[in-house]
């Protein structure tokens, strides 16, 4: 599995195996048996490719792409796989999404939507705390306003 994120993530990237290289210390050779599987990157050589690559060093390791055919994904971005939406419009968020963003029954999400982006979600309190501390700001500021990013 490692040798397939290693080669599309390089892809992704837009790097050649020569520069991965160069970058790492090791010869060509070396970066095309990591990615042909016929060899494994140490975990000094893992750690640093991951780096070079922007990606997690588990994501590096573990992910694996089958049935998704979406590539490994960068650094702090994560796929946690697909949801089916139910009659009413209700969605399971996976077990993982809700560990590593601490959400747990009964806290309030708020749906954000673009267009052309699409859906996301965040926690509602967390939100709102966003939007005191800006306003907190604006005030500071004896209340002039840029026009939330608009050109004046």
């Amino acid at each position: 599995m490692i040798h397939t994120n290693i080669q599309g993530r390089r892809k992704t990237c837009g790097l050649t195996q020569e520069q991965v290289a160069e970058r790492l210390g090791v010869s060509r050779q070396t970066v095309t048996k990591w990615e042909t599987g016929e060899s494994t990157p140490d975990l000094a050589n893992a750690a640093a490719l991951a780096d070079v690559l922007d990606v997690s060093l588990d994501a590096l390791v573990s992910y694996d792409a089958q049935g998704t055919e979406l590539p490994l994904p960068p650094r702090g971005k994560h796929l946690f796989g697909t949801v089916t939406v139910g009659e009413r419009g209700q969605v399971v968020i996976p077990k993982q999404a809700r560990d590593l963003f601490g959400i747990e029954a009964g806290d309030v999400l708020l749906v954000l939507g673009d267009e052309g982006q699409g859906l996301a979600m965040v926690k509602a309190d967390e939100f709102m705390d966003h939007v005191s501390s800006l306003l907190d700001q604006v005030k500071g500021r004896g209340g002039h306003h840029d026009g939330g990013g608009c050109k004046a």
